[in-house]
């Protein structure tokens, strides 16, 4: 089943595109609740050019998400998840 991807506004901020978005989504490499944020996510993975994403979106049921940050993956971002910065950029 796909899931519905739904791009804020605030998702663009940082020039990340819709396409962009979905293809980092599903092609995640890690996934996890941000600790202290009820039904707040965050994942990683890379964009449509192999460029480190990060995105942050709320589930709005199980068959659709509502992604309201996304820009190029920054190492305090990294960190925060536990990630190595080295294996990213």
């Amino acid at each position: 089943m796909d899931i519905d991807i739904v791009c804020k506004p605030s998702a663009y901020k940082h020039s990340v595109t819709e396409a962009d978005i979905r293809h980092t989504y599903h092609t995640r490499v890690y996934e996890a609740a941000l600790d202290g944020f009820p039904d707040k996510y965050a994942l990683a993975g890379f964009d449509t050019s192999g460029n480190p994403v990060e995105i942050l979106y709320n589930p709005v049921d199980s068959d659709a998400i509502n992604v309201f940050h996304a820009m190029k993956v920054r190492g305090t971002f990294l960190a925060e998840l536990g990630l190595r910065r080295e294996q990213w950029l």
